[in-house]
């Protein structure tokens, strides 16, 4: 018997704050390159992430590429179901589709949608793309004069898809219907909490369904001076909780944290500085990955042995170009052979 060390998988996101197309595709290039497994691109108010995503595949072979994530207000289930078999065919099989419910900002103050039932919404649409991709006829909402379309591409092949959920209601929907699951801002303390969470919604499927892959999205702020590390994670932090709606406010709370989120609204009165106070000093650790390379590493351990199959660095957006290819690589898969996973390879 013989044995190697493999790298653990390790993915890389990019939020849509990240509007320069070029860093995108220079980053997602540069990952492949660093051996990480999978890039995910968020869609928000900025480009399409679909179109940067095909311009990506072009430039890649081997790494994965997902949608992290579209929100379900601003395509129709048809529209996100072609766009997963186009992506999918352009990428050579790589691509992963990743949905969530976004906010209200996002479906009313841009997509000018209702933004009402969101977990809801969310089930309709993924049973009804998961339905397309199969190569059903679609499963309208309400009855309809006319007859149900099916796509008219090759769905034979399989497109993963991915929810982004935290309230207890949407974990239980990813267990229920997901591939994989994709939390962001999710404290590592309550992953096993969630898990649990997940385990109801896969039981709720019926016997034998798989739990869906846990790909929690962890913002990342590595650099060689730890000052500059805390205060780019306290930006993630202080940013998210002030500016972004309630939705991680009220998932923190319901984790445990309220004192600590009311600690930094506190500290931030004008949503204009990134301010962590001591007293929310927990927050940085729970949420992020932050430090020196040495630093960060360890705290990503902290994810994988509370049950990550595979943590995904989010990549803190508008940075100079050099400072994110020095996170990129500090993290990379390989970076600490001591941290690899031992596979055993036996001759025939």
């Amino acid at each position: 018997m013989s044995t190697i060390r493999a790298a653990r998988p390790l993915g890389v996101a990019l939020t849509p704050l990240e509007t320069r197309r070029e860093v995108v595709v220079h980053l997602a290039v540069r990952a492949e390159q660093l051996g990480y497994r999978e890039f995910y691109l968020a869609e928000g108010w900025g480009h399409d992430a679909a179109v940067l995503l095909t311009e990506v595949a072009t430039r890649t072979s081997r790494i994965r590429l997902g949608t992290g994530v579209l929100n379900v207000w601003g395509r129709s289930a048809a529209s996100l179901a072609m766009l997963a078999t186009t992506l999918d065919e352009v990428s050579g099989g790589r691509f992963t589709l990743g949905l969530g419910a976004g906010s209200p900002q996002l479906a009313e103050g841009l997509h000018d949608v209702p933004f009402d039932g969101s977990v809801r919404r969310l089930a309709t649409v993924t049973r009804q793309v998961r339905g397309l991709l199969a190569g059903e006829r679609l499963a309208p909402s309400v009855p309809r004069a006319h007859r149900p379309l099916r796509l008219g591409t090759d769905t034979s092949a399989r497109v993963p898809i991915h929810l982004a959920a935290l309230g207890p209601h949407a974990i239980r929907l990813a267990g229920e219907l997901g591939d994989g699951w994709y939390p962001f801002l999710l404290p590592v303390t309550a992953l096993k909490q969630a898990t649990s969470l997940l385990e109801e919604g896969a039981a709720r499927a019926g016997s034998g369904r798989p739990l869906p892959r846990i790909c929690p999205c962890l913002p990342t702020a590595v650099a060689r001076d730890p000052a500059e590390a805390r205060a780019m994670a306290a930006w993630w932090v202080s940013f998210y909780l002030t500016s972004m709606g309630p939705l991680y406010r009220r998932a923190l709370h319901r984790f445990g944290y309220g004192a600590a989120v009311d600690a930094v609204l506190a500290a931030n009165p004008t949503h204009r500085t990134a301010e962590v106070p001591a007293a929310a000093q927990d927050l940085l650790d729970e949420l992020t990955i932050w430090g020196d390379a040495d630093s960060a590493r360890a705290a990503l351990d902290r994810w994988y042995l509370e049950g990550a199959d595979l943590p995904v660095l989010a990549l803190p957006p508008n940075r100079p170009p050099a400072e994110l290819d020095y996170i990129l690589e500090s993290m990379r898969p390989s970076a600490d052979p001591a941290r690899a996973t031992t596979v055993d390879l036996k001759s025939g």
